[in-house]
């Protein structure tokens, strides 16, 4: 008698192989997540800084913060001040992470602050305080805020 097909032990052992391969392949995959997740933090602080641009065109400060925290009371400002701005991006791992806004009492400096997941990330070497988790209140303006 001639049978054709696989015995239980060979579809088994091919099922394995490939679980397997595929929890390699998801372990290997979660730097470039967060390394996208990085990507899309700094573009969200680029578009930011380019609405508080738009904003101290129109009114020659930055905005103050109100109640909340400055995330969500900057989102507000922006949104609210008519310089065509619909919405501010929040952090991909929103609510576990979180951008941060920082402005002088006089509203003509500001700071952007994101926490990034790979600390070799090269936005790094540009960052003004040298720290990767936000600033370090070198200057007293900004210490209130955060």
């Amino acid at each position: 008698m001639n049978k054709k097909g696989f015995t239980l032990i060979e579809i088994l052992i091919v099922v394995a192989i490939i679980g397997l391969l595929s929890s390699v392949v998801l372990v290997g995959l979660g730097s470039f997540r967060a390394r996208g997740r990085d990507a899309r933090r700094l573009a969200d602080l680029r578009q930011t800084q380019n609405a508080l641009e738009l904003y101290y065109t129109k009114y020659v400060k930055y905005p103050a913060l109100g109640g909340g925290d400055s995330w969500s009371s900057l989102t507000k400002s922006l949104v609210d001040a008519g310089i065509g701005v619909s919405t501010i991006s929040d952090d991909p791992l929103s609510p576990d992470k979180i951008y941060l806004y920082g402005v002088a009492g006089d509203g003509q400096n500001y700071v952007l602050a994101a926490t990034l997941e790979d600390a070799g990330n090269p936005a790094l070497k540009n960052d003004p305080d040298g720290s990767i988790y936000g600033i370090d209140c070198a200057d007293p303006r900004f210490c209130a805020q955060f």
